[in-house]
């Protein structure tokens, strides 16, 4: 394990940012982190509790909520897409925080409920269904579907027709359980049941689901020679109201308070987890004192009931069968340890069988296999999951500090610990807030440490990215640890793979993939170019959809293929170049449009029209794969798609000639579409076949020699430029950020600058999915995608229901699927 980045509070004279309580955080599905610290205020009366909200690629965008809760914050907790967030706190308070306009740095709290005076130990979402297993002994599969396995998995609740219910689950000290569930309509419906008849303290809890659709809650008083309860719990709705069913399991004793040279030494359980959430049969309790813990792994087990002698020589009735008892058996156990500060456990769906742990053990995947701990000597072990054994280390983060250690020593007499810790969700990465508020971002090697050839490593992470495309998560973690000189292979390999899948599932997987591509590119200077031509490709797909999804057949008893898809065909088929000729082909009655419709869609036209014309022109220098464009030269299918959208927007030119891509040409007779359009269709005819490629001929090189001495070569100043902080990650030196104040160091691109992203300081400023110019000094307000850095205004500047449409898709996410975050208006 090493640093990545350290980010911390600007030291302020009258304000304390540093936590004087535990502090919690969560990290969720889409690598959002959220955290808390208390604030005093100026008079240092009364405590403020935030909640402080940011993205991994801009850790110093911290987005700080002042919670309203009055009292301590005691759990956080993301829902499945990552979306929303649960806080409780130590009055019984539970809010529920949602995205406003699906803006990461933008949140507030529109639901809650509440157990007045009761303070929450354990918070949950309700479970939704939905449970992947991973297999490594199927790495090599060629199939996602034998890698990713669909579990059968019932939800907590379902309403009509199956669909999940969606709510929260929370467990008081005083051992009540409280669900709130979410209407269809909006409203919540609570209720509130006691855990067992006899309450009792309840001081650590944790919650975990079973397939049957039931929840399991484990509770402990704090004692480590008091029992560990487990109790099943069931939710159900019964004439418009809320019900709860408990009964008790099995429970426990740790194994500590059994050892006579231990009975004593550890009074406190610290730590109850369950290892998932999704698996009730395995769970980690830690125990503590002053000075040390130790930490036990146990099992639940189906074990035969022992029968009496008297019955031993009874006749057997036909079928019967022993009877079984499920009970709790210790897996492992850790020798005394250094006293434990925190504990974070894996997200990553690992399969446990004996034979995926056979070969995650041979080929040294690690993911999915440890748990990290944290010590209060500033160090953290990761440990195997299952016989809790070290599989790697890292020193105190005390020893990463700026400050020599006499000056630490003085200023401060506590060692630096993580006070709260999280394992990202690919297991990668490793998230800490320390007890001065510091967040560290610490990478955890795929193989831990151990050294493996190329070939090897290059499959581990494949093998993960493979997983973050078919489950939609976000693969920041993932790119921590790919090297440059990784890049070129692992795009290969990952397209080989995305070509082996059955023709439905490459279609969902179409954008995600290319978004990939492009993300994995920016991390080298060799392929940098290669990421301008993948979001150039997720652009040109997004238009291409949207300009053929307005075409309506004008007859009602439609054909089985949509105008969309008829135009595919005939443009397939007709190689013509005159594209006069392959717009007589078509019926162009289905084109019509009204002409505010088509004057709306003019930028995005004049985006198709100057692309052309840039690859075109960038023709003869093909032999420069650094140059932008490079890959659309023997893109056959987007050579394609560009060639149908030169016909329908010559189509739509004759309704309303002011939509037409503007030229600035050097002769007043010339038609640009048309010399576009043929140079086109020569250099889709060599690479309509992908089998068989040919080399585009000198003629056709020639002419596209003379483009820039006939039309204005348009620049490439739409592309956008992420400012984010992985590409600046790649040297494995640690960065030193501050909550606040953006990282302006120079980053990899600073000495061998792409061309197309080089921008002079007085240049317009774009609106990269709206294709407008926004000013050199914009004054609307904007968002950018935090993870390709494209930008775009928050406010439709446009009206009309073809822009609308297109407007929508980019709602949620980007184009490359990344999640927005508000930017702030320049003053100046």
């Amino acid at each position: 394990m090493d640093v990545a980045y350290v980010c911390e509070w600007e030291r302020r004279p009258k304000s304390n940012h540093c936590p004087s309580i535990p502090l919690i955080c969560s990290w969720s599905c889409r690598n959002l982190i959220a955290f808390t610290t208390d604030l005093k205020n100026e008079d240092e009366k009364d405590l403020t509790y935030m909640i402080h909200i940011i993205d991994t690629e801009h850790p110093w965008d911290v987005y700080s909520i002042n919670s309203g809760h009055t009292e301590v914050i005691s759990c956080l907790e993301w829902d499945q897409s990552g979306s929303r967030l649960l806080s409780a706190d130590a009055d019984g308070q539970i809010k529920c925080w949602v995205m406003m306009e699906h803006l990461v740095n933008s949140w507030e709290s529109t639901l809650g409920s509440a157990v007045e005076g009761d303070p929450i130990v354990a918070l949950s979402w309700l479970h939704n269904g939905v449970k992947l297993a991973l297999h490594v002994e199927k790495s090599g599969s060629s199939n996602f579907g034998e890698k990713f396995s669909r579990v059968k998995f019932s939800p907590s609740l379902t309403l009509f027709g199956g669909k999940p219910m969606e709510g929260w689950m929370a467990v008081t000290v005083s051992g009540l359980v409280t669900v709130s569930l979410l209407k269809p309509n909006g409203t919540l419906l609570t209720a509130c049941e006691s855990l067992c008849r006899l309450r009792g303290r309840v001081a650590l809890a944790d919650i975990a689901f079973t397939g049957g659709g039931n929840i399991v809650v484990a509770a402990t008083d704090g004692s480590s020679s008091s029992p560990v309860q487990f109790y099943k719990v069931c939710v159900s709705v019964v004439n418009e109201k809320c019900r709860i069913d408990t009964e008790l399991l099995p429970s426990l004793f740790m194994r500590c308070t059994t050892d006579p040279a231990r009975k004593d030494k550890y009074p406190a359980v610290t730590h109850l987890k369950f290892l998932t959430r999704e698996n009730s049969e395995q769970v980690l309790l830690c125990a503590s004192s002053q000075v040390g813990s130790i930490v036990e792994c146990w099992s639940l087990r189906k074990e035969g009931l022992p029968v009496n002698n008297i019955f031993q020589h009874r006749s057997p009735v036909v079928g019967e069968k022993q009877p079984m008892i499920l009970k709790w058996r210790i897996l492992s156990a850790t020798n005394d340890l250094e006293r434990v500060s925190a504990v974070a456990l894996p997200k990553l769906p690992i399969s446990i069988s004996n034979t995926d742990l056979k070969v995650a053990s041979d080929t040294k995947f690690c993911p999915g296999l440890g748990l990290a701990l944290a010590f209060h000597d500033g160090s953290i072990q990761i440990v195997h999951r299952l016989s809790l054994q070290v599989m790697g280390m890292l020193t105190s983060p005390a020893s990463q500090r700026d400050e020599p250690a006499i000056k630490r020593s003085r200023a401060t007499g506590v060692l630096v610990h993580f006070k709260a810790l999280q394992l990202s969700w690919t297991s990668l990465a490793l998230i800490g807030i320390d007890n001065h508020g510091k967040l560290h971002m610490l990478r955890v090697s795929p193989s831990m440490g151990h050294t493996l050839d190329m070939n090897t490593s290059l499959r581990h992470l494949l093998f993960l990215l493979e997983y973050c495309m078919v489950t939609g998560y976000d693969w920041w973690d993932i790119l921590l640890h790919v090297q440059p000189n990784m890049v070129h292979n692992l795009v290969d390999k990952l397209h080989e793979e995305y070509m082996r899948q059955n023709q439905a599932l490459q279609q969902v997987l179409s954008t995600r993939i290319v978004a990939m591509k492009a993300s994995l590119c920016k991390l080298s200077n060799a392929t940098m170019a290669r990421a301008c031509d993948y979001h150039a490709k997720l652009l040109l797909i997004a238009i291409s959809s949207t300009l053929k999804s307005l075409l309506r057949p004008h007859l009602l008893n439609t054909p089985d293929k949509s105008p969309g898809e008829r135009l595919s065909e005939i443009c397939a088929k007709n190689t013509d170049t005159d594209i006069d000729k392959v717009m007589i082909s078509l019926k162009t009655d289905e084109f019509v449009l009204d002409a505010s419709t088509l004057q709306s869609l003019q930028q995005l036209i004049q985006w198709v029209g100057d692309f052309v014309l840039y690859l075109l022109a960038s023709l003869p220098n093909q032999g420069s794969p650094v140059r932008a464009g490079f890959g659309f030269l023997r893109d056959g299918p987007s050579l394609g798609m560009l060639r149908e959208m030169m016909v329908v927007i010559r189509i739509w030119g004759l309704l309303k000639p002011g939509c037409l891509p503007v030229y600035t040409a050097t002769s007043d007779n010339q038609d640009s579409m048309s010399l576009l359009f043929r140079l086109l269709t020569k250099l889709w005819l060599c690479s309509r076949d992908e089998t068989h490629p040919t080399e585009p001929d000198d003629t056709l090189i020639d002419e596209c020699c003379l483009l820039p001495s006939q039309l204005l070569i348009p620049n490439m100043d739409w592309l956008p430029i992420n400012d984010g902080v992985i590409s600046k990650l790649q040297n494995k030196q640690p960065l030193r950020l501050q909550f606040g104040k953006p990282y302006s160091l120079p980053g990899l691109n600073s000495s061998s600058q792409v061309e197309v992203f080089s921008r002079s300081p007085g240049s317009q400023k774009m609106d990269n999915l709206r294709c407008l110019h926004m000013g050199i000094c914009p004054t609307e307000d904007s968002k950018a995608c935090t993870r390709c850095g494209c930008v775009t205004m928050l406010r439709s500047p446009n009206k009309t229901n073809a822009v609308k449409q297109w407007e929508q898709r980019w709602i949620k996410n980007c184009l490359c699927g990344g999640l927005w975050r508000r930017i702030p208006t320049p003053l100046s």
